[in-house]
């Protein structure tokens, strides 16, 4: 009896529960997925390995759009505009010790990405503003870095845009491409 009463009573605790899981109005997966990159390249898997350094040096966090037929850069994305270096939320980066960019000096911390595009050249921008979404906040006066990158054409098109780190001398080459053009920004440590 007491095993029938315990069966039961877990049996109305179980369709309750479902019955609140089934109410929630989960959202559906976005168009333009989160991914996020590292340098050194799979940081968090070779931190399980025991094969990585005590940190990584840099960390990015960006959404993924996908051009889906449409003309990007001078139109979704328009030239002389600040882009958020991707979809949804500004594109952030993690200095996980001081970096260079050009001659200038970025200091260990958590920043915001940007981009203004134009055709032959991107204006590629840190910014210490944080936790933004797109760029329509976006303040000139917090920025601690601006320089430009010529464009360059891809052999072939990109649907998603994308990035990726690849190793140099001196440090990394940060790569960005979508559409037809890619852009390189170097950065030293």
């Amino acid at each position: 009896m007491k095993k029938t009463l315990k069966s039961l009573l877990t049996g109305i605790a179980l369709i309750l529960t479902l019955q609140v899981s089934a109410q929630e109005n989960w959202p559906l997966p976005d168009n333009s997925p989160m991914d996020m990159l590292y340098f050194p390249v799979d940081y968090p898997i070779l931190k399980i390995r025991k094969q990585a350094p005590e940190s990584p040096v840099v960390r990015i966090i960006y959404s993924r759009p996908v051009k889906k037929n449409r003309k990007i850069f001078g139109e979704l994305v328009e030239y002389g505009q600040v882009w958020r270096l991707g979809a949804n939320e500004a594109t952030e980066i993690t200095c996980y010790k001081d970096i260079k960019i050009g001659n200038t000096k970025i200091k260990k911390g958590r920043y915001t990405m940007y981009a203004i595009p134009e055709k032959d050249k991107w204006t590629i921008i840190i910014n210490r503003d944080n936790d933004v979404w797109g760029a329509f906040a976006y303040d000139k006066q917090k920025d601690i870095l601006r320089t430009t990158v010529k464009t360059l054409k891809t052999d072939t098109p990109v649907e998603m845009f994308s990035m990726l780190f690849k190793q140099t001398a001196t440090g990394v080459e940060l790569l960005m491409a979508w559409e037809d053009t890619e852009v390189v920004l170097p950065i030293s440590f």
